[in-house]
């Protein structure tokens, strides 16, 4: 499982990073490639009115990131922001990475094109 530094950077704000099972991730740095498609997205997709600019600039930093990296799915508790955004980037065509939030609990049928194990 991937990890950001944009993450971590929200993470460290509340609570130490190293509370975290680091060794369980894969660090996936912010780079250049990252910020040029983090650009071009902002330019496409406007933030609503209201929105916080600085919060928002880092889920599309976290977008941008999945895109570049063909991630497929995104957990997150944020459902009033980055899952918002990452929907209408889905269905505008500038992403296909998919929200997974934490509220909504675990299936496993998200990676497996909408399969669900039958019950023994």
């Amino acid at each position: 499982m991937y990890l950001s530094t944009v993450v971590v950077s929200e993470f460290q704000v509340k609570q130490a990073i190293n509370d975290l099972p680091l060794r369980n991730f894969v660090m996936l740095p912010f780079n250049v490639d990252h910020a040029m498609r983090c650009g071009l997205i902002i330019r496409q997709m406007p933030r609503d009115a209201g929105d916080d600019r600085v919060r928002v600039k880092d889920d599309f930093k976290l977008l941008a990131q999945c895109d570049c990296e063909a991630i497929t799915h995104l957990i997150s508790e944020d459902a009033s922001t980055l899952a918002k955004y990452l929907d209408r980037a889905r269905e505008t065509g500038l992403a296909t990475t998919k929200v997974v939030l934490l509220r909504d609990g675990f299936d496993a049928s998200w990676f497996e094109n909408g399969q669900t194990r039958l019950l023994p």
